[in-house]
């Protein structure tokens, strides 16, 4: 409330000089003001970039999980092709959510709904390749397998602190008066890395 009055008393002086003063105390007010405008344009400014970058680079920490997941695919799918033949479509659902991811090339949106695709086409792999004991007891499709599952922990782990920077970052674009200088200099929302609920029980990738 103190504050307030101080603010007040303030304004009324500047006020005061405007309509009492000479052209040179108002202009030195305008420049006063435009000047302090600045400043708080640029701090709000820089404040963005800020969080941006910070989405950014905990976005490459997951991004490198990303392409460690996606590189073990076509050794999955050498083991998974000897045995299932006759199981076409899943197979190339497997090679769709790849090729989505390859195809997303930095955009961190693309990436995640490819990084989902492919936790949806391995689900399905994996629940047929219960038909399958003979793939089931390779030795190499078991180590990818779990080589997989350790890669998503760490996936699981990095997302974490993804989110807590998108929030952040999507907060100030939001928020009265940040939103304001994000519409003019173009930043927009980032998106979450979420996965429903089913997803994320079937993400464990076990045969248990």
């Amino acid at each position: 409330m103190f504050s307030f009055f101080i603010l007040k008393k303030k304004f009324k002086y500047v006020i005061n000089l405007l309509e009492g003063g000479t052209k040179m105390e108002v202009l030195y007010i305008v420049i006063a003001v435009v000047f302090v405008l600045l400043i708080i344009l640029g701090i709000m400014y820089n404040g963005l970039v800020i969080a941006r970058n910070k989405v950014r680079n905990q976005f490459a920490q997951i991004d490198v999980q990303l392409k460690n997941r996606f590189d073990l695919i076509p050794d999955i799918l050498e083991s998974a092709k000897r045995y299932m033949q006759h199981e076409q479509e899943t197979l190339e659902g497997v090679v769709a959510a790849r090729n989505h991811y390859m195809s997303a090339e930095g955009n961190i949106g693309e990436a995640i709904d490819a990084n989902n695709q492919l936790t949806g086409a391995l689900n399905k792999l994996f629940a047929v390749a219960e038909s399958y004991p003979d793939l089931k007891a390779e030795a190499g499709f078991a180590d990818f397998r779990q080589k997989l599952t350790d890669v998503e922990e760490r996936i699981r782990f990095a997302r974490q602190f993804f989110n807590d920077a998108v929030t952040a970052y999507n907060n100030k674009i939001q928020v009265v008066p940040t939103n304001i200088v994000a519409a003019m200099f173009g930043f927009k929302e980032e998106k979450l890395f979420e996965v429903d609920e089913v997803e994320r029980e079937k993400q464990k990738l076990n045969f248990e």
